[in-house]
This record gives structure tokens, C-alpha cells and sequence, in this order.
């Protein structure tokens, strides 16, 4: 059972290399078995029978304790970064039915009217608790639940078992085979699934993770100075930050592997990377835990649209893709894309009844995940990701793809980004407006809209582009709508 579990699988790397490093931060270096000491007090300092912990913390070896923490004892952990609204905050813990929030005393104020227990390690020093404690864990077990976007208004929480994650952790090591002497940085949020990625996929394989500081994780020049600091050798974020990294010079001479994941990737934002590390675009709903799927970029090919296939399944996942009869479709035939295998999570907690629809049981027993995505089988039997199932909006009575528009955006030569929203006008009327990112200051949008004239008809031509110095991204690194002007019509 041991290799089933996250705990389980920590303290056989503790076991192997309890000296090696596993958390580097600027100023302290922490081993595994180091590391597990601070796990094991922060443990013995719970509640008995704790089944459901916040986490509101800094990004530091204390975090990552605390997490594993609240695994050894069977329990489940609720992530959320101390800059969220309180509201948004507030909502998730009560939610998920948090016993208290593993937290830091700067926050107290946000998280009142929760039991709080600060994650310093000075209360464990000061009462270490019970420490003949005997704590079993379960794969079947929730390991967290991971919230995202809703569409009724309020997040909603994703629930993934120990299973779910040890099977990623096998499906990461079959393809990129880290190890001890790897350093994965952690960069991510942790309420997105590219941190289960950096801290479980990482720590797991016997590698280490690197956390930056807040201000070395905000500028890049700061934050490859840092890579390159600490010998970092695996990246793993959003295009954009790829992007960034593309636009460089030259990247740390460290890095051997750079992943994308959580959004499109486009070839012209790693089209000078490909000579400097290997490059991966990945493909997973948070449903199905960290990724589906996998595609090699340098012996790949961009396709006619300017973005990479998202791959083909990772160990121990299926992916099909169905028509709206539940039917296989022919390649270059679109469908639904539908994932199966170790992967696929329990569903959403709390009243989500519609949506956890989406998890369909199949008369085998398995449970298949309908993603909402759309996509294609190509000729080798990579898969192309086209755009989601509901991104369709009528304007003048025709169907408009959102995201068919802001592709071919994304081809006009003078655009470095872009993002399209729809948005509804007093009559109830949709229309578009284009936010874009010029490669220079000579921009023209009346060039724009003749190049997007090309290929799209005049209705599906966004009526507004809104020039912008970047594209602003939220917590979770992608494009935030609130940062950005909505122009009223």
C-alpha cells in the first residue's frame, strides 16, 4: 500500500536519501530526513481524528511540511494562497468542512472564525503533542481538493485521492525521469495543479524543489538568476512564462526541461528554447490530476495554427475521443476529448450534482471524465486541441469560436499575445473585444483588422482591440479579466 500514498511513498525516499537535499530556499537548505522532522511535529501538534486542514501559508520549507503533515495522518489538505479574497477564502474552508487552517500569524485577521494553528514549528518546538501517535493512510483517501473556476458564480472543489496522485507521480518519472541531482523549481500557486507537479512529482522521484523568494518569483531576470543560483534543472509553468524565457538571451545553462501546461501553447513563444532544453506541452484538466498527456516539442510540429498538439496519454491514462453519440471519431474528425485511467479524480465536493455529470461510469465500472474540450486525432495519432465545447457565441445570428478568432489573432504578425472575451451588451447582444500585446511600437490595428480579413468574416472580426503594454494574469497565471478594460457598448 506503501507505493500507493503520498506519505507512503515520502518516507521511502527518507528512507533511501534522508541526506540529500529536498527544499532549498536562499538562505537554508533542508534534506529529506530534516525535512520529515519538521513533518512529524507539525503532525503530533493536530487535533485527534483531524480529517479536512486549510493551508494559508507562505511559499517555504514550511508549507511543504505542513502538507505532508496533514497526509501522514490520513487527512486531506485545502490549499489556498494568503492573497485571495477573504470571501473566496472563507467560501472553499467552509466548503471542504476544514477542522482548522494550518496557517502563519500575519493572517489571522483573514481566516477569523476558523480554528487556526500556526505552522511555524515554534508552537510544535514548544508542545510537540502526542508523539506515540500511530497514523495509517489509505489510497483511496482524499489527498486535497484542489479549487477551480465555476461556472454557477462559486469555485468549485476538486477532490483527488493519494491514488490519483501516485499514479501521476509514476506517469512524470516514465517520461522525465528525475532524480536525485534534479531540482525542480517551484514556482506555482498552490492552488493550481502545476504545484502538485513541482512538490509531489519532484520530492517523490528524489529530486528537490527550489522556492524563490516573492520578489525573485515576480521580475525573471531576478528569478533566473535564481534558477541558475541553485542549479535548477526543471521548469515547469504556463506559455507565458515560457515566453518570457523565449524573449531571453540565453536561459541558466542548468535547465534541462522545460514543461507548459494549463493553457494553448503557441510555437513563436518557445521557438528559441528548443536548442537550449527540452520543451513539453501538456495537456490535463484538474478533474483528471496534473496532465493527460504529453508532446515532445523539438521532434514535433507546430500545426497550421500556430500551437503545438497536446500529445498523446501519459502511463496509465486513456484518452478517447467521442462525437456527441458517445461514438469514436475518425482522425481529423472533431470530438469531445475524454479521459480514463489512474487519473481520473472522485468529483466535486459539496452541491455540485450537474457537474460532477461530467464523471460518466462506464458499463465496465471505469469512470470516464468528458472534458468539455474539443480536439482531433492527427495521421500519428498525437491529439490537437481545438477549444472548449462552450466557447461558442452568436453574433448576428452566426455562430462565433472565441477561440478560432483569437488564434488567428495570435497569426497576425504584428501580435505578441492576445486574448478575446465575449462579453454581452444591454440588448443582450454579444460582441468581442481583443486585448493584444504588439511585437513593437509601430503596431497598426487598421493592419490587424486587414490580416485578421484574411480569414475571418467581417462578423467575426472583434469589434473593440484594445492595445495592451501585457497581458495581466491572476493568481494562478492566467489572463485576468478583471485587470483588464471592458469597454461598454
Amino acid at each position: 500500500m506503501m507505493e500507493n500514498t503520498i506519505y507512503g511513498l515520502f518516507r521511502a525516499m527518507v528512507d533511501r536519501q534522508g541526506d540529500a537535499p529536498a527544499v532549498i530556499e536562499d538562505k537554508r537548505i533542508m534534506t529529506f530526513k530534516e525535512l520529515s522532522a519538521m513533518v512529524d511535529m507539525i503532525a503530533d501538534s493536530f487535533p485527534d481524528d483531524t480529517k479536512s486542514v486549510g493551508i494559508v501559508m507562505r511559499h517555504r520549507a514550511e508549507m511543504v511540511a505542513s502538507i505532508f503533515a496533514v497526509l501522514k495522518t490520513g487527512a486531506m489538505y485545502v490549499p489556498a494562497e494568503p492573497s485571495f479574497p477573504t470571501g473566496r477564502i472563507r467560501y472553499m474552508m467552509d466548503e471542504a468542512k476544514v477542522d482548522f487552517v494550518l496557517t502563519e500569524m500575519q493572517y489571522e485577521s483573514k481566516l477569523d472564525g476558523f480554528k487556526q494553528i500556526y505552522s511555524d514549528c515554534s508552537i510544535c518546538m514548544a508542545d510537540p503533542g502526542s508523539s506515540g501517535r500511530i497514523y495509517s493512510q489509505n489510497p483511496d483517501d482524499l489527498a486535497y481538493v484542489l479549487y477551480t473556476s465555476g461556472t454557477t458564480g462559486n469555485p468549485k472543489g476538486v477532490s483527488v485521492t493519494n491514488k490519483n496522485v501516485c499514479h501521476y507521480i509514476r506517469a512524470f518519472a516514465g517520461e522525465f525521469h528525475p532524480g536525485r541531482g534534479d531540482i525542480m523549481l517551484q514556482y506555482s500557486v498552490c492552488s493550481f495543479d502545476i504545484f502538485v507537479e513541482e512538490v509531489f512529482a519532484s520530492l517523490l522521484s528524489g529530486a528537490a524543489i527550489a522556492i524563490p523568494s516573492e520578489d525573485d518569483r515576480n521580475d525573471i531576470p531576478s528569478l533566473m538568476e535564481f534558477v541558475r543560483r541553485h542549479g535548477v534543472t526543471i521548469l515547469s509553468g504556463f506559455p507565458y512564462l515560457l515566453a518570457d524565457l523565449n524573449h531571453l538571451d540565453s536561459i541558466p545553462a542548468s535547465l534541462r526541461l522545460l514543461i507548459s501546461g494549463g493553457d494553448v501553447l503557441r510555437g513563436h513563444q518557445v521557438d528559441n528554447l528548443l536548442d537550449k532544453a527540452e520543451v513539453y506541452n501538456t495537456y490535463g484538466p484538474s478533474e483528471t490530476t496534473v496532465c493527460a498527456s504529453y508532446y515532445r516539442c523539438r521532434t514535433g510540429k507546430v500545426l497550421e495554427d500556430g500551437t503545438y498538439p497536446i500529445g498523446k496519454p501519459v502511463l496509465g491514462a486513456e484518452i478517447q475521443i467521442l462525437d456527441q453519440d458517445g461514438n469514436r471519431v475518425k482522425p481529423g474528425e472533431t470530438g469531445e476529448i475524454c479521459i480514463l485511467g489512474g487519473g481520473v479524480s472522485r468529483g466535486y465536493i459539496g452541491n455540485h450534482d450537474a457537474e460532477n455529470k461530467a464523471f460518466e461510469k462506464l458499463p465496465d465500472g471505469r469512470v470516464m471524465y468528458r472534458s468539455g474540450d474539443l480536439g482531433y486525432y492527427l495521421p500519428d495519432g498525437n491529439i490537437a486541441f481545438l477549444r472548449r465545447k462552450d466557447t461558442q457565441i452568436m453574433i448576428y445570428g452566426k455562430r462565433v469560436e472565441v477561440m478560432e478568432v483569437e488564434s488567428r489573432l495570435y497569426q497576425c504578425s504584428g501580435i505578441e499575445q492576445a486574448v478575446v472575451r465575449a462579453f454581452t451588451d444591454e440588448e443582450g447582444l454579444s460582441y468581442m473585444v481583443a486585448y493584444v500585446v504588439p511585437r513593437n511600437t509601430g503596431l497598426k490595428i487598421s493592419l490587424v483588422r486587414k490580416e485578421l480579413a484574411e480569414n475571418l468574416t467581417d462578423f467575426m472580426i472583434p469589434e473593440f482591440i484594445v492595445r495592451m503594454p501585457q497581458i495581466p494574469l491572476n493568481a494562478n497565471g492566467k489572463p485576468d479579466l478583471t485587470r483588464m478594460p471592458v469597454i461598454m457598448k
